[in-house]
């Protein structure tokens, strides 16, 4: 028998606080994930393993991310949503302190998988929570505060991870994940409201919201963009040291003044989404691709690649917001196991742009993996515009 939602069980006012604190959480989250990338050798070094070895502890943290994103609104069903949430961040502050005192390799990668469930877990429930902690005209708002976490995080973990190591060492900055994740369970329990299951006749297998035509194409465009996107992104150190010719002082300056413009894009065209969603959904991955290319030509020019690369943080951070936007939309009912299949859809495409790019930076040099991002991202606007039409038709 279905369960019937009371709303007086939650308070209708906007509950900014409890989306502060999952944007809080997403942060720690996504620093998490990605600080290893500045600390290789020295836990290498600590462990006595290789640095191949310990780049796996990312590969293993987004296969189970995207194992949990396809699973868990099945599993979770029955259970208060403000329960769930919060045992991911819980599990993220186990995974912290795996991490810390690992003693050997296996129980750092036991860590960084646990990192991977509330990765995935987390994300995938984000949309639909944000979509009950707020009302439909503020979803995009919501959506951009979580991006905002998302943005900052991306662009200080790596330089935040290499001089915390050199400070207080790899399992000192590791550890900093427990303190924070610490505050934003507290403040999770505090701010959310009971979230009582909701539509128990949604569906438990995300992957056959694909049926549906404009979910298809919608997923298929977000494939194609996070493809393109990270085949380009993946490389751009590489890039800039030995192509456009600039020290790592410069470097870190580029990276970060395309994280802030991220932060910048996000709030810019979040205000937008509530009336142009889909003619920005279409704009964004054409105006990347125009990017790539100018990319290519202007190479040699540390300046004009600076503005590129700022025009590039600007739109690229905001397309989750975007999509985040539609999936509230196309799946008001089924938001759940759409979050999960679109998780599992953006950390798919993430590893699989980040892996055809590295063959083709390889073989034929760093044009062929730009060019090929600028090729995807084309096509990401293609099925953006069949999307619309199914979703509008």
């Amino acid at each position: 028998m279905e369960t019937t939602y009371d709303s007086r069980l939650v308070d209708t006012r906007p509950a900014w606080g409890a989306v502060f604190s999952m944007a809080l959480c997403v942060a720690v989250l996504i620093a998490s994930e990605f600080m290893p990338v500045s600390l290789l050798s020295p836990i290498a070094a600590d462990l006595a393993i290789t640095e191949g070895q310990t780049g796996q502890a990312i590969s293993i943290s987004g296969a189970f991310a995207v194992l949990t994103s396809l699973l868990v609104a099945g599993l979770t069903r029955r259970i208060d949503r403000r329960i769930v949430v919060t045992g991911f961040t819980l599990l993220l502050i186990v995974s912290g302190l795996a991490v810390t005192f690992a003693p050997n390799y296996a129980l750092l990668m036991v860590g960084r998988a646990l990192l991977g469930v509330a990765i995935g877990g987390f994300w995938s429930m984000s949309t639909s929570i944000v979509m009950r902690l707020v009302s439909q005209d503020m979803v995009p708002k919501g959506l951009a505060m979580l991006n905002a976490g998302n943005a900052i995080a991306a662009t200080i973990a790596a330089p935040l991870g290499s001089l915390l190591g050199a400070y207080v060492g790899w399992r000192g900055a590791f550890f900093l994940v427990v303190p924070l994740g610490l505050l934003a369970l507290v403040w999770q329990w505090i701010s959310l409201p009971p979230l009582p299951p909701r539509n128990r006749a949604a569906s438990a297998n995300a992957l056959s919201l694909l049926g549906r035509r404009p979910v298809a194409m919608g997923m298929a465009s977000i494939l194609l963009f996070f493809m393109g996107q990270f085949a380009l992104f993946t490389y751009l150190r590489p890039f800039l040291e030995t192509v456009t010719g600039v020290g790592i002082p410069v470097l870190s300056a580029m990276l970060l003044a395309m994280g802030l413009a991220g932060v910048a894009g996000t709030w810019c065209i979040g205000r937008l989404l509530r009336t142009r969603l889909f003619s920005i959904l279409i704009v964004i991955p054409l105006a990347m691709a125009v990017l790539a290319t100018e990319l290519i030509a202007f190479s040699a020019a540390p300046v004009a690649v600076s503005l590129l690369l700022v025009a590039w943080g600007f739109f690229g951070t905001a397309a989750p917001v975007g999509w985040g936007t539609w999936l509230s939309r196309v799946l008001p009912d089924d938001a759940e196991a759409g979050g999960g299949l679109q998780v599992a859809t953006i950390q798919f495409a993430i590893t699989g742009g980040a892996a055809i790019g590295g063959m083709l930076f390889d073989r034929i040099g760093w044009s062929g993996a730009f060019a090929f991002g600028a090729v995807l991202l084309c096509g990401s606007s293609v099925l953006a515009v069949a999307a619309w039409r199914t979703t509008e038709g």
